[in-house]
């Protein structure tokens, strides 16, 4: 089995349009109830596998009480808007009930966002926290539990007619003084908050640049991350690249909805005309995000789109390792595996120094959202249901 396409980037890295806020996120998040970094977990079978010398897997499977690291990006972005809604500002607070007690004068207000699953439930969880509104929008066909999962965190869900596009741009008509709307992706006169979310997920970065510290150990020379509309690939782009010039960064998206990969072939933003739904349902989108083209388009060295079958057998893998993953959560791991596996692609091998002495980074972004399709690809079976074109 082959099932991947890859593209070297001819791009050259360039300026970040980021607010430069440095550790300023990661301060923030240690205040938020139940903060702890993630794990941190070499894997040796998985660096055999794969034939390099070192692997470590930051594991995002838990998060906040979540199964996913888009918290970290969601609360920080709501967190700064709702610090330009503020006529004066927030002010100085301490912890999550002197916050609430800072946005007191705002209330009634609601958050707004349009997910596939994770984005929108960490959007709806943030709600909560801080006594607001939530009314989160979802494509028609987005699986049962990931809709349920959303509710149950007290949040107003919205099946939209349509997929993930149709999702964002409904969300954008709840805009107002009563309402912000929290989106990852970015159009036209909407783009803040969209790099607040990129700069909120810079906190898994620091985390792992202190660890390796802590460990005395060297840093990544592969780092992999997994590419929806872009923002997690964006920030990735933005904290490496500022470290070490010589790093190389492998961008990974399913086949039938790699529109970064067809984007940067394109040389400008295109948005697919027909995406094919992935069991990678968090990356499962048609057009990248305005704000992370400009980072992810000039600072990936090399773009893949594989197959599901990729994920699967990566989810098995990280479950040998004792790491319980998702599908968007393997899909890392999966991008490399295609590769290893694949004669033809010694070049891309060799351009990102996929050899015995070679560290690599990659990112557990998510454990299993489906259980009984998790149990199903443990199992060994192949084709999933749980599909939905969308990307959040």
């Amino acid at each position: 089995m082959r099932g991947v396409r890859s593209l070297h980037n001819q791009g050259v890295p360039d300026t970040w349009n980021l607010e430069r806020t440095g550790r300023d996120p990661l301060d923030f998040h240690r205040r938020l109830p139940g903060y702890e970094p993630t794990p941190l977990t070499e894997a040796p079978r998985l660096a055999e596998t794969l034939g390099v010398g070192r692997v470590w897997v930051k594991d995002e499977s838990s998060r906040l009480g979540l199964p996913a690291f888009k918290i970290l990006g969601a609360s920080w972005a709501v967190y700064r808007a709702l610090e330009e809604h503020s006529e004066n500002g927030i002010g100085a607070w301490d912890d999550l009930e002197e916050l609430r007690e800072r946005i007191g004068p705002l209330l009634p207000l609601a958050l707004a966002a349009a997910t596939d699953g994770n984005h929108g439930r960490a959007v709806a969880r943030l709600a909560g926290l801080l006594g607001l509104e939530a009314r989160i929008f979802v494509p028609a066909d987005m699986v049962a539990p990931r809709v349920e999962a959303i509710a149950a965190e007290g949040a107003a869900v919205v099946v939209v007619d349509g997929g993930y596009d149709e999702a964002v741009a409904r969300s954008a008509e709840e805009a107002g003084e009563r309402c912000l709307v929290i989106s990852d992706t970015a159009w036209p006169g909407y783009e803040r908050v969209p790099l607040w979310v990129i700069e909120g997920y810079s906190t898994i970065l620091w985390e792992v640049e202190d660890e390796l510290a802590r460990r005395g150990e060297p840093g990544p020379d592969l780092v992999v991350a997994q590419i929806g509309v872009g923002a997690f690939a964006a920030a990735v782009v933005a904290h490496f690249r500022a470290k070490r010039a010589d790093l190389k960064i492998l961008g990974v998206e399913p086949e039938g909805t790699a529109c970064m990969l067809a984007s940067v072939e394109a040389g400008r933003i295109v948005s697919l005309p027909a995406p094919r739904a992935s069991i990678m349902a968090g990356l499962n989108c048609g057009t990248p995000s305005k704000v992370a083209w400009p980072i992810v388009s000039k600072g990936v060295d090399v773009f893949v789109s594989i197959e599901d079958e990729w994920a699967r057998r990566a989810m098995r893998l990280l479950a040998s390792a004792g790491l319980v993953s998702g599908e968007t959560g393997g899909a890392g791991l999966a991008g490399l595996l295609a590769l290893a596996d694949d004669a033809e692609q010694e070049p891309t091998r060799h351009l990102l120094g996929m050899n015995g002495e070679a560290n690599v980074l990659l990112f557990n972004s998510e454990g299993p959202t489906d259980p009984e399709v998790y149990a199903r690809i443990m199992a060994g079976e192949g084709a999933s249901s749980a599909t939905a074109p969308n990307s959040g």
